[in-house]
């Protein structure tokens, strides 16, 4: 029996959005995907392109200007190819406990994250500017996977949008293995999770 996108549920729509895309996506265990085996929890798949919903998509790409998430941001640059839809960049800051003794530090952290934003924001506009795709930039501060989170669940979104969130995955076999930004994500998002390697 085939299936149109006028009989999904919005999440099934989003994620049908991201089956037919073309890089490598994580889904929770609790997700039931047709056709795709499961192991351990978390799986990878590769993916071709087909039709796709005309549907505006919104992608939250977490960016701090390393080669992963500068990988994510080109990938969420091929995704948005021949669709509507707009990327919000997403650098989240995260105070350290120690900092938080003295308010002297803290405005000196802050100082420095007002420059890191600058760069950021600067570096982002720089792998953007040929793309013509239309974009922002946003300062979080938080924990991070918490952040995108909260980014992808607000900012405007409703039924006739398609909503993913886009990281980079870790060169460390360390941070692969424990506590990742993408494991934490792929265990608590609410929202399709594209995973970059």
């Amino acid at each position: 029996m085939m299936r149109t996108l006028a009989h999904l549920s919005w999440a099934d729509q989003q994620q049908d959005w991201l089956h037919q895309s073309h890089l490598t996506a994580t889904h929770r265990e609790s997700e039931s995907v047709p056709g795709i085996a499961r192991t351990k929890g978390l799986t990878s798949t590769t993916m071709t392109t087909a039709a796709l919903p005309a549907r505006f998509v919104r992608l939250i790409v977490g960016y701090d200007g390393s080669p992963p998430a500068s990988r994510a941001l080109d990938a969420a640059v091929r995704l948005l190819q021949g669709r509507s839809g707009r990327i919000d960049v997403v650098y989240v800051t995260q105070l350290s406990s120690l900092a938080m003794v003295s308010p002297g530090a803290i405005a000196e952290i802050e100082s420095d994250f007002d420059e890191i934003e600058q760069e950021l924001r600067a570096a982002a506009a720089g792998q953007l500017s040929a793309s013509g795709v239309t974009w922002e930039f946003e300062r979080r501060q938080g924990i991070v996977t918490d952040q995108l989170i909260a980014a992808a669940t607000t900012g405007g979104a409703h039924d006739n949008q398609i909503v993913a969130i886009v990281v980079g995955s870790s060169s460390h076999a360390t941070r692969r293995a424990v506590g990742s930004i993408a494991v934490g994500l792929a265990r608590h998002s609410p929202v399709p999770l594209v995973i970059v390697p």
